[in-house]
């Protein structure tokens, strides 16, 4: 059996983080990777879009509390609206952590590692909330459903 390359497999949000997730950080721009050669040429990076969407990317760190490995207790999680998704509030003042629960997850099988590998995977979200708030988080110009502030693509480590 032959499964595509990009192949995206459905799974819920409890399944990949047991013990919830949080976002630490901003929500920033994915940017192309531009070589000093080509910065000297005048090419500017550009924002990354989704080759099966056509949406804008956004990254923003999540920490998983149930992760065994070190390298699973954090991944970046791209998100695709066409614009910047807001996080949810705060759980504490004076703490840049947010507790959130993404919405319409999948996952992507990915080789991941540089001298030694391993099986990862890249998750992406239709949507992100609060945990306790019913219904994903909307950006201006957002669709109807749920289809803004969609997480998409977590690099989250397999153990």
């Amino acid at each position: 059996m032959a499964v595509p390359r990009g192949t995206r497999f459905e799974i819920e949000h409890e399944a990949v983080f047991p013990e919830g997730a949080a976002i630490v950080g901003p929500v920033s721009p994915d940017m192309e990777y531009v070589s000093q050669e080509d910065k000297a040429r005048g090419r500017q990076p550009k924002q990354k879009v989704d080759e099966a969407t056509g949406l804008l990317l956004w990254k923003v760190t999540v920490t998983d509390p149930s992760a065994v490995k070190d390298r699973d207790k954090s991944a970046t999680v791209v998100i695709l609206d066409p614009v910047q998704p807001v996080a949810p509030p705060a759980a504490m003042e004076g703490f840049d952590f947010r507790p959130v629960v993404f919405e319409g997850l999948t996952v992507e099988p990915r080789v991941q590692g540089e001298k030694f590998k391993y099986q990862g995977w890249v998750l992406r979200a239709r949507a992100m909330r609060q945990p306790g708030v019913a219904g994903g988080s909307k950006s201006p110009g957002s669709k109807p459903g749920g289809a803004s502030a969609g997480s998409d693509a977590a690099q989250k480590s397999a153990a």
